[in-house]
């Protein structure tokens, strides 16, 4: 397996790519010749990335676009094509995530968050799959987490919308075999982002919770990414750490698990809620 080769006519699309783990998968592409279109809600933070890229004398588009609305999202693979590129690979990175017991959580942004982390990764797959399949290359990454191996109380909603992206992934590759196309999950653990700070974590709390072992940086996930979806594999979680985490958390009897992450998740603690 190989990533589809880089060409002027063609492009990565990197959802969620003004920051974190969007920006340095980006950057990652970019190294290896490949052209990209970024696409966040907010253009500026995109045109500082993009001007950096092109510094590198790649291509770089900038879109800018809030993939919680589905009109939003229904037009992004004609916005590409009016640019005259084809998307050969799609990275489904953007996310965010609530805090707190869902009893005291706010509807709103709980449907939010299931819309851009579940919805749209499922929208964009079945608008930008059937192109790669019908050209019979191209290359998916959609981004879960090691939340998706297990429960996660006090991100009960986030937890479960990444467990649907793994599995929906997974299914994805059994799919795609033989397309000239493939569907790898990644998988990270705790990053330093900002991701878990908008979310509503103070950075003590989450390192006091997770071992120093478990961080990885955002420069690493998206190198280990990248490489995986070179060698078409199905899930790519970033550190031997980890890998072992996920592995512990999904033979561990859920009527251990679940007490234990109850005590430790700072969400659970002070009063924090979503």
């Amino acid at each position: 397996m190989s990533l589809p080769r880089p060409a002027l006519d063609r492009t990565a699309v990197v959802t969620g790519a003004s920051s974190g783990i969007g920006a340095a998968i980006a950057r990652v592409l970019a190294s290896r010749g490949h052209g990209v279109t970024l696409v966040a809600r907010r253009a500026d933070k995109l045109d500082e990335l993009a001007q950096e890229i092109r510094a590198r004398g790649v291509r770089a588009e900038v879109l800018a676009a809030d993939l919680s609305d589905r009109t939003a999202r229904a037009e992004l693979l004609g916005r590409i094509a009016d640019l005259g590129l084809i998307p050969d690979i799609l990275i489904n990175n953007a996310g965010l995530s609530t805090l707190g017991p869902v009893a005291e959580s706010d509807p709103d942004s709980e449907m939010n968050m299931i819309e851009v982390d579940v919805v749209a990764v499922a929208d964009l797959c079945t608008r930008f799959l059937p192109g790669m399949v019908e050209r019979r290359r191209g290359a998916l990454l959609n981004v879960a987490s090691t939340a998706a191996f297990q429960p996660l109380p006090g991100q009960a909603g986030y937890g479960a919308c990444k467990a649907f992206v793994l599995s929906y992934t997974q299914s994805l590759t059994g799919e795609l075999r033989g397309t000239g196309v493939t569907a790898t999950a990644l998988c990270p653990g705790p990053v330093h982002t900002g991701f878990g700070e908008a979310a509503g974590f103070a950075k003590d709390d989450a390192e006091k919770a997770l071992p120093s072992i478990m961080w990885v940086s955002a420069e690493t996930v998206a190198k280990t990414a990248v490489d995986d979806m070179a060698k078409g594999r199905m899930v790519s979680i970033p550190g031997p750490a980890n890998r072992i985490g996920s592995i512990f958390a999904q033979i561990t009897p859920r009527t251990l698990l679940v007490p234990m992450l109850t005590r430790i998740h700072p969400g659970l603690k002070n009063g924090a809620s979503s």
